[in-house]
């Protein structure tokens, strides 16, 4: 064998999981985790974000956004032809309701990708280090440049997942498609975002990459989950904190088992 070659063994673990037990797992810690004092008082901070900017953008662009859109609806003739029916009938005009729902839709998801950006750049280092003193002890970081790689993977993420959202939003008017698109894209905006902060602090860039490669359809199963979850309102208060908990067992755990697949240099 030439020297500098590597032979890679894996050494045996009971407690190896993977696949769809791996995905159980995480959501069972980090249900246990999210009933600790500082988890549950951590999530306030992405739900405070949100509010805030849920009123900011409903106060600074309601009027002008629901003018456009009344401009907008105007020119649908399907949808004139429907409202004058219906007035006809003497019932309610369709326009009423259409357009403070498109107007809703667009403004409240922003405001939503806002809490989901703020719990990947500020809560998810202190689920991290809440993670790493309790369950992940000896868990060495060795993730370079973290913070500004986080930042702006939530930038890019959000950013996207705004202008997809609006871009999309057309097709909202043909049933399934409303529904069809919120999951892809909230299940964009979880797997894409959350995957990276949950392992960016503790894992080399050589070790994301490996991680991710693996893991990928892991991955893309929470985020889906977690979009489904995220169609009820309900859930968008501890959603933000409990989807960085959910990735980040996920990520550290998958972390943890890839070092111990020992390299031997021969």
């Amino acid at each position: 064998m030439k020297s500098g070659s590597q032979v890679v063994v894996k050494t045996s673990d009971p407690l190896r999981v993977s696949g769809l037990s791996a995905v159980r797992q995480a959501f069972r810690r980090a249900l246990v985790s999210q009933f600790h004092p500082r988890m549950l008082f951590a999530l306030f901070l992405p739900f405070i974000i949100a509010l805030l900017g849920a009123i900011v953008l409903l106060l600074a662009f309601w009027t002008p956004l629901t003018g456009w859109l009344t401009d907008q609806v105007a020119s649908w003739g399907v949808i004139n032809s429907i409202d004058q029916f219906m007035l006809g009938l003497g019932l309610f005009s369709l326009n009423l309701i259409i357009v403070p729902m498109l107007a809703v839709g667009i403004l409240l998801p922003l405001a939503g990708i806002l809490g989901l950006v703020i719990a990947a750049v500020f809560v998810m280092p202190l689920v991290l280090r809440h993670l790493e003193q309790r369950d992940y002890k000896g868990l060495t970081r060795r993730g370079e440049m973290s913070t500004a790689l986080g930042v702006w993977n939530a930038v890019w993420v959000g950013g996207l997942f705004a202008v997809g959202w609006l871009v999309t939003m057309p097709l909202w008017l043909f049933p399934p498609l409303p529904i069809v698109l919120s999951v892809f894209w909230w299940a964009f905006a979880f797997t894409r975002m959350l995957r990276v902060d949950a392992v960016i602090e503790h894992a080399s860039a050589q070790e994301r990459r490996l991680v991710w490669k693996r893991h990928n359809r892991q991955y893309w199963l929470m985020g889906t989950i977690m979009a489904l979850v995220n169609l009820f309102p309900p859930a968008w208060l501890v959603l933000p904190v409990f989807s960085a908990l959910v990735f980040a067992h996920f990520s550290l755990e998958a972390l943890r088992q890839l070092r111990q697949e020992t390299v031997i240099d021969v």
